[in-house]
């Protein structure tokens, strides 16, 4: 048995697989995020491990004896969150997310020091760690003052598990001190950020062992003593293996709570100017690119706090039949922008409301904006040098047919959906474990799912579509403009 931890922004999920790579159980403990101040997005650390004691409870219940024979543990999680540890091994302070944007105006200091871009590949975004710990220097200096390891949320997650400090590439990619082409940490960088190698953990390639789990949390979580804990992934390059897009030309669109488009790639194709991300993968010897958007599904989700209906209900409202672009039109940026505007202090918008926009014309505004998003990381990995041919639609935004075909007509790609089944970031992390566990060919183990229906563009809807990418690519100024 190997075991995948994926630590999301909103919930721990642990999923058990064999040798076989057949999934054998999963489990899940929710997470909270703290929003203390607008644009800010905090989590307590402690929260992580306590999700993990939950999670692994309720297996406890029903896989005793399956968890009892587990060989390899994966980790996964969200990127970039600085967590910050001191001498003693205490957090300092919550980590701060991802999705932050407090820091933008650090961000945007260590931008224009060229070394960042030229090394890292990436422009330094707001919500990439380098920028949290500038703001931490500058805004809570004595708490700066103790750092003495910062860590990625999975990686505190390991220090518990294994008592070691340890990330892989991946992950660090996403920090901004990272040389992204030698993956290696870089000591100007770090010098930089007021930091040096000695605040930074171990490096390994996702497909390492990187420590072996400690006997009194073996024996808490119901787990063997000493099995090798792999060095993991950030949460999209997981995905990424647990689909199998590990080779040139395969993609993933994830309409997750964030929205990814993420090809990989077998060489370092850096263009930062792009604002596309240029990352090492989790496999050694593989890099990837992906465009980002900060609200995909979070987007249909703020609707559904909104009218305080289901998101499923929304959707389901818009029918089986893909319609043309609707008169209201939606700007997904309700935490800012990273690709391709890089713009942290942008905010959504609707424009062409009416007497007659009703909750359905909401929703289809909002499905139209986020695939409107997705066809802008499109463009901008054109950009950057990878044009795709077709995608596969992971996340939960995937259930909807109704986004899918609308994904597929805006893209102007076949949409492929995978046979049932779980192929997400705990999945990938899982195998990360069995290639760690058994020193297994990462390529051999990393095969795409079958596909179960492709989602084709709608030709009779391409050009109403593409006039109306057309008007929403003109909002983005027109918004900016006035909130400048």
């Amino acid at each position: 048995m190997y075991l995948g931890l994926d630590l999301g922004t909103s919930s721990l999920k642990a999923l058990l697989i064999d040798d076989n790579q057949r999934i054998v159980g999963s489990a899940s403990a929710p997470l909270t995020v703290e929003r203390p101040h607008p644009g800010w997005s905090e989590q307590d650390p402690d929260s992580w491990i306590a999700a993990t004691r939950a999670a692994l409870s309720d297996f406890a219940k029903t896989h005793a004896a399956d968890l009892a024979r587990v060989r390899g543990i994966g980790l996964s999680g969200h990127m970039h969150g600085a967590t910050t540890i001191d001498r003693d091994g205490r957090v300092i302070r919550p980590c701060i997310l991802w999705n932050d944007t407090r820091s933008f105006r650090e961000a945007a200091a260590l931008d224009a020091d060229p070394q960042f871009r030229r090394l890292t590949g990436n422009i330094v975004f707001p919500g990439f760690t380098a920028p949290k710990l500038k703001w931490m220097a500058g805004h809570e200096p004595e708490a700066f003052a103790r750092v003495a390891k910062v860590l990625l949320p999975k990686d505190y997650l390991r220090l518990w598990l294994t008592g070691e400090a340890i990330s892989e590439m991946s992950d660090s990619a996403g920090t901004s001190w990272l040389d992204v082409g030698k993956r290696a940490w870089d000591d100007g960088l770090l010098a930089a950020s007021g930091l040096d190698r000695s605040h930074m953990p171990a490096l390994v390639e996702g497909t390492e062992r990187a420590g072996a789990l400690r006997a009194e949390v073996a024996a808490e979580l119901g787990l063997p003593a000493g099995i090798p804990v792999a060095g993991g992934a950030g949460d999209n390059a997981a995905s990424a293996c647990g689909m199998g897009t590990v080779g040139d030309n395969h993609a993933f669109a994830s309409l997750g709570t964030s929205g990814v488009l993420f090809a990989a790639n077998s060489r370092y194709l850096p263009n930062p100017d792009s604002a596309v991300h240029a990352f090492c993968h989790a496999l050694p010897g593989t890099w990837h690119q992906m465009g980002v958007i900060l609200s995909a599904t979070d987007s249909l989700n703020w609707l559904s706090g909104v009218t305080s209906t289901a998101p499923a209900v929304l959707t389901g409202e818009l029918g089986e039949t893909l319609q043309a672009p609707g008169s209201v039109m939606f700007l997904p940026y309700l935490s800012g922008e990273r690709t391709p505007h890089n713009d942290a202090a942008i905010r959504g918008a609707f424009a062409g409301l009416g007497h007659e926009s009703d909750r359905a014309a909401l929703t289809r505004a909002v499905v139209e904006g986020v695939c409107f998003a997705f066809r802008d990381s499109l463009e901008a990995l054109a950009q950057a040098g990878t044009a795709l041919t077709r995608v596969t639609a992971i996340g939960g935004g995937s259930r909807s047919l109704y986004w899918l075909e609308a994904l597929a007509t805006v893209l102007n790609l076949p949409v492929d959906i995978p046979e049932g089944g779980d192929f997400g970031a705990a999945f990938g992390a899982a195998r990360l474990g069995l290639i760690a566990a058994e020193d297994a060919d990462p390529l051999a183990v990393c095969t795409q799912p079958a596909t179960d229906a492709t989602i084709h563009p709608n030709r009779d809807l391409a050009q109403a579509f593409d006039e109306a990418y057309g008007r929403y690519r003109a909002l983005y100024p027109a918004i900016k403009g006035a909130m400048s």
